[in-house]
């Protein structure tokens, strides 16, 4: 029978994330494409909601002159997506363990310039899901501004959920994210072909910020180009996600190269659709979104205005108005699926972490499956990371955005070059062998257009952000980097402490146990059972004596009860247990050569987590002292109190992990049973 108390837990674990899975279910938690579209793209298809809003409220700095670039920054931006789609579909091919831009770094820069990429990445899907949640928070506010002091909360309660739905499993988080994403992809695209066809038809109505006039600061030509490419660098927040699918490349179904790639081209091509023609309704209908709505004139109470997101703003001059079914669609597929374009974090923190444990530039634990054979531990700290960000920010979108992105140009320039000199590599190996070069050589030409564009748009993001916020990525990532080389150097040295060689050996010779006897009552004496049954060399029971009268009394019963073990007293008058012991064992040891000895001693079992303040916890502090002796080992030997007959008063379900063993239960306990 098992603990009452583990059957409640195990009933809230399967209420939360579901039923343990056997390990030969792991093929069948891999992903479709089309379940692996809405697991990998919610970042970059969701990015459409808020990408062209931040480049629109850069350029509105400048007022209407500089808002007449925005078709210029927007072809930028998406020929920079096409770009990096194009040679990220190379990596994939030539790398397809799931490393992604890490890897690839790693194995053609070097280890620190990988360890770059992996910091860079790291903060970078923390980043993710603070700005993806704080987005979807805006849009929820967007259509019910009764809930904007509460945005903080509802922020951090889609944390938890998000971090809950992505524990019950790879599988279970695609099915629930699959409907919201294809509901955003429809709703939008509906949305830019009836605007559209209405704005070909003359009655495309202008937006409700439209009637607001900005007032534009008179700027030098150098400081217009700066707020361009500061507008530049916004928009690129649409790039964020497309390396997921390089990272997650071992998540797809076989064949998985080639369903990795076609992932991946189908996400470029629906967020290129999505960015531009959601950019186009923009302009159409004049939306006007700035980073103080009180410099818009026109406006009689800016202390009660709120400012509705460009996407909330564009689906209610096209669809209707904000009482219309279209607009309450297209918000709360907005919301929904930004909310969940966390997703694309969830899925490539803990698979990045994986690869980090495994060589071993991160703690073991990131490579440790739960109960739905998920990286748990990942999921668990990313979720963690982003809510106490959430809460230092207090959700803001405006300052989540400066943070942005520049991790992920990081890792993009830095994989890009990487492939360069995997393909020159490539080159070489098939020159040596008289094999033909040519598509080697236009694999690696675009890789350069990728690492050369790349690089680029990183030195306009850091100059353009770097006084914005941006400093403190650059301030994490030094830290992380040190962190992950020092976590290397540990395990390094920690093999090289514990690996065999030939004069390897312990010379322990002879076998002692000793007793620890406090008062001589059934725990103890069913200690003394265990020992004799083990038929050590020698065996002495020993007591610690903190006041003379309790070892008189012991001493006395013991000779009683006619003991066949001798009892050793040893005197602690600063009624310390534990210096007393180790000295009697190190002279013990001296006199007697390098014996083994074992340390038995009484352990309570109880019912009730009230019952562990009333007990000494000396016991444990007893043990981390023996555990620093040489040739010391402890065993604990459980007394069950009469508190534990609860725990066993009804028929358990098995514990966590047993049904993958095969196990449905334990059999019945007969207490302090030998």
């Amino acid at each position: 029978m098992l603990p009452l108390v583990t059957q409640r837990r195990a009933r809230v674990r399967r209420l939360l994330i579901g039923a343990p899975l056997p390990s030969s279910a792991h093929e069948g938690q891999l992903l479709r494409k089309r379940m692996a579209l809405p697991i990998f793209a919610s970042d970059p298809l969701s990015s459409v909601a808020y990408a062209p809003q931040e480049l629109l409220l850069i350029l509105a700095a400048g007022g209407t002159a500089l808002v007449a670039f925005t078709p210029l920054v927007a072809t930028a931006v998406v020929t920079l997506l096409i770009v990096v789609v194009v040679s990220t579909r190379q990596l994939v091919r030539a790398y397809p363990s799931g490393g992604g831009d890490y890897e690839v770094a790693a194995r053609n820069l070097g280890e620190r310039a990988g360890l770059v990429v992996a910091s860079a990445l790291l903060i970078d899907y923390v980043l993710t899901v603070a700005v993806s949640v704080a987005s979807g928070v805006d849009n929820i506010i967007s259509a019910l501004p009764g809930l904007h002091e509460w945005r903080v909360e509802i922020a951090l309660a889609c944390v938890a959920a998000l971090v809950a739905i992505n524990l019950r499993g790879v599988a279970e988080a695609s099915k629930v994210f699959a409907i919201p994403t294809y509901l955003f992809i429809g709703s939008v695209l509906v949305m830019i072909v009836v605007g559209g066809v209405r704005d070909l038809t003359g009655s495309l109505p202008v937006a409700e910020s439209a009637r607001y006039a900005e007032h534009g600061a008179q700027l030098s030509q150098a400081a217009m180009v700066l707020v361009l490419l500061r507008a530049f660098a916004s928009g690129c927040s649409a790039l964020t996600g497309v390396e997921a699918i390089a990272n997650g490349v071992q998540a797809f179904r076989r064949p998985k190269v080639r369903n990795a790639q076609l992932t991946l081209v189908a996400m470029g091509s629906v967020a290129i659709t999505l960015f531009v023609g959601v950019t186009y309704l923009m302009l159409r209908t004049h939306v006007h979104y700035v980073a103080d709505p009180c410099s818009l004139s026109g406006i009689t109470s800016c202390d009660t205005y709120v400012q509705r997101s460009v996407i909330a703003q564009v689906a209610s001059a096209t669809l209707g108005g904000d009482r219309s079914v279209g607009f309450y669609v297209v918000q709360a597929t907005t919301a929904l699926v930004l909310l969940l374009a966390a997703n694309t974090a969830f899925n490539g923190f803990p698979l990045l972490g994986a690869v980090l444990g495994r060589a071993r530039y991160a703690p073991k634990a990131m490579l440790a499956r739960g109960d739905r054979l998920v990286f748990s531990n990942g999921v668990l700290i990313l979720g963690t990371a982003a809510g106490l960000l959430l809460l230092a920010t207090d959700a803001s979108l405006t300052v989540l955005i400066q943070l942005y992105i520049i991790g992920v140009f990081v890792s993009f320039t830095l994989g890009q070059t990487g492939m360069v000199v995997h393909w020159t590599r490539r080159a070489e190996l098939l020159s040596r062998h008289g094999r033909a070069t040519r598509g080697v050589h236009a694999r690696r030409v675009v890789n350069v257009i990728g690492a050369a564009a790349t690089s680029v748009v990183l030195v306009i993001v850091t100059v353009t952000k770097f006084t914005h916020g941006a400093w403190l990525v650059f301030l994490l990532m030094p830290v992380l980097w040190f962190l992950m080389l020092k976590v290397n150097r540990y395990y390094a040295a920690v093999e090289v402490q514990i690996a065999p060689d030939g004069s390897t050996r312990f010379g322990s010779s002879g076998d002692h146990a000793i007793v620890l006897v406090h008062t001589l009552h059934k725990p103890a004496l069913k200690a003394i059972d265990y020992a004799l049954a083990a038929e050590h060399a020698s065996l002495e029971a020993v007591h610690v004596a903190t006041s003379r009268s309790g070892a008189r009394a012991l001493r006395a019963q013991w000779e009683e009860m006619g003991m066949a073990v001798p009892l050793t007293i040893l005197e602690s008058p600063y009624r310390d247990v534990s210096t007393p012991l180790i000295e009697h064992i190190k002279s013990h040891r001296d006199e007697h050569g390098s014996e083994v000895v074992s340390v038995y001693a009484p352990h309570y079992v109880y019912g009730h987590w009230w019952e562990g303040l009333l007990h000494n916890r000396k016991l444990g502090r007893i043990e981390k002292r023996l555990a620093l002796c040489p040739g010391v080992a402890v065993v604990l030997v459980p007394w069950l109190l009469d508190s534990t007959q609860a725990l066993f008063e009804r028929q358990p379900r098995p514990l966590v992990g047993l049904e993958r063993r095969g196990v449905s239960g334990l059999p019945p306990v007969r207490r302090n049973s030998p």
